[in-house]
């Protein structure tokens, strides 16, 4: 088989109606618990966008009712995937406004971690913050310059800008920091390092975030403020005008 149709079986569709009630169960105790705490320390914009894309505390997403609302927002969709996608193909998607969303969902014994992404990292991580107009066009314009690198040290410094943003980024809203990265959204114990003492919090600069390493195995030692959305779209402007550091 070759690797395009490996990469075209990875697309699937969502059959809303085979999720089980336990496994209903579990995303409602997924939303209740990370609420609990999100209401106060996740940014205005992420809560927005839960609302604006119609995620409910009491059942697994239906995609078809979340694209309705979020595609005549800001043009974005959720298409389903069976699991991780090559960068290329993840990039690609990007570009064209469309979001990879893994349909599985964690089992009631997996509530705290679960190795790879599931559609409530995915959804309910990623997908509300796909509704605010600022955030879409900087993930649209992440997607196209992805998409088209070639050179490896290039390749390195976009992993960690959507590493230190997209995943795991804080903003700055009302004189408080707030998060707003997926990995922070759908994770209690690396949102509540984000916000503690352990972890240094830096003023977002585009050379600062391109040159610092990350692990994705551990809690972050740092992490990046941004004061506005339009920081990030103007840092992969510049990228993509080869201004950039």
């Amino acid at each position: 088989m070759d690797s395009s149709t490996e990469t075209e079986s990875q697309f699937t569709t969502q059959d809303w109606e085979s999720y089980t009630d336990r496994q209903h169960g579990v995303w409602s105790t997924l939303y209740a618990r990370r609420m609990k705490t999100l209401r106060a320390s996740a940014s205005r914009i992420f809560l927005d966008g839960v609302d604006a894309i119609g995620l409910h505390p009491d059942s697994v997403p239906d995609l078809c009712d979340v694209n309705e609302r979020l595609t005549n927002r800001t043009g974005w969709s959720a298409v389903p995937v069976t699991g991780f996608l090559p960068a290329r193909e993840f990039f690609g998607c990007l570009a064209e406004r469309r979001f990879p969303t893994t349909v599985t969902l964690r089992s009631a014994d997996q509530l705290d971690y679960v190795p790879e992404p599931d559609i409530f990292h995915d959804v309910f991580g990623h997908v509300p913050l796909h509704a605010d107009p600022v955030f879409a066009a900087f993930l649209w314009r992440f997607g196209v310059l992805a998409a088209r690198a070639t050179d490896e040290v290039a390749i390195e410094r976009l992993a960690r800008l959507f590493w230190f943003t997209v995943e795991f980024g804080l903003i700055r809203e009302g004189g408080e920091v707030k998060i707003y990265g997926s990995g922070l959204i759908s994770s209690h114990a690396d949102a509540a390092h984000a916000l503690g003492i352990g972890c240094e919090r830096r003023p977002f600069t585009l050379e600062g975030v391109v040159g610092q390493p990350f692990a994705i195995d551990r809690l972050q030692d740092v992490l990046y403020v941004i004061d506005s959305f339009g920081e990030l779209f103007e840092a992969v402007r510049l990228l993509d005008r080869g201004e950039g550091p």
